[in-house]
This record gives structure tokens, C-alpha cells and sequence, in this order.
């Protein structure tokens, strides 16, 4: 089942990177973003802002002040950590 929650989520994030501009009120984008974020474990109860640092790497801020760094690593493998105080 790893695998397969892995694979779901290398999707979502090749799906992303496609997007053009990024907006934290886009629905179908913030709902991606979302399911990422929960499908590592992490909580978000809605999206408030939302960077695009590159092709697949995002920063987002979620509404109950919980912040994340999106991205995929260099092993293809997409993370979610969240951002330490300095980065904020």
C-alpha cells in the first residue's frame, strides 16, 4: 500500500507542476495540494496561501497556521515538511 499511496501522490504533484499560475482559491489545485498534504499525515484545514518556488515545489499556508514545503526529491519521492520557524 506504500507504493500505491506513493504512486498517488507522485501524480498529484506531476499534475501540479503542469498548472499555470498558482492561486490558494483554486478549488481543484488547493484540493490537491490538500491531498498531499493529508496523505503524508500532516494537517491542513484549508489552504491560504500558496507559493510556487519551481517545477514541482511549493510553500503553502494553511489557515490553521500550519506552513509546508512541497516538493519532490532528487529520488522522485514527493515530501511534505513542514517549514521551521526561521523559514517563515
Amino acid at each position: 500500500m506504500g507504493q500505491r499511496i506513493l504512486f498517488i501522490t507522485s501524480s498529484i504533484v506531476m499534475l501540479l507542476a503542469a498548472t499555470g499560475p498558482v492561486h490558494a482559491d483554486d478549488a481543484t489545485f488547493s484540493n490537491d495540494l490538500m491531498a498531499t498534504i493529508a496523505l503524508q499525515g500532516k494537517r491542513c484545514d484549508k489552504l491560504i496561501k500558496v507559493k510556487r518556488n519551481g517545477d514541482s515545489d511549493y510553500s503553502v499556508v494553511c489557515q490553521d497556521g500550519n506552513r509546508y514545503h512541497i516538493f519532490v526529491n532528487p529520488q522522485g519521492r514527493v515530501l511534505v515538511q513542514e517549514e521551521s520557524a526561521e523559514r517563515r
